[in-house]
């Protein structure tokens, strides 16, 4: 079953274009190897930090969504970006959880509307 993952990832605003072009195709390559599909990668270009970070102020943000079979790829693409220098904050998460939630709190809702309706 395949699964689906959301990738923040934020990459140092002091790197030159091809710099980050490079940082960003090593991280697609990492998906890949580790089995994962990339479905869709928004660049929300440069954007400034709500607090400085390692005395950086802003850097490039892109939302990567993929999709992988094998359970172990988002833990083997987090050793990876832990250890790039280009990448200075990552948030890897499953997509599908907010699905599961959404439907449970509207099975929840259902079974309130019933029970005040008997």
């Amino acid at each position: 079953m395949t699964v689906k993952y959301e990738l923040a990832l934020v990459l140092n605003a002091r790197l030159e274009e091809e710099a980050k072009n490079a940082a960003l195709e090593k991280v697609k390559g990492y998906i890949a190897d580790f089995g994962g599909k990339i479905a869709n990668i928004d660049d929300w270009g440069k954007k400034r930090f709500a607090y400085e970070i390692n005395k950086m102020k802003e850097g490039f943000y892109y939302f990567i969504q993929f999709e992988s079979e094998d359970k172990k790829c988002p833990n083997e693409l987090e050793a990876h970006l832990r250890i790039m220098e280009p990448v200075v904050r990552y948030l890897i998460v499953k997509c599908e959880e907010k699905a599961k939630a959404k439907k449970k709190k509207a099975r929840v809702n259902t079974e309130q509307e019933t029970e005040t309706q008997v």
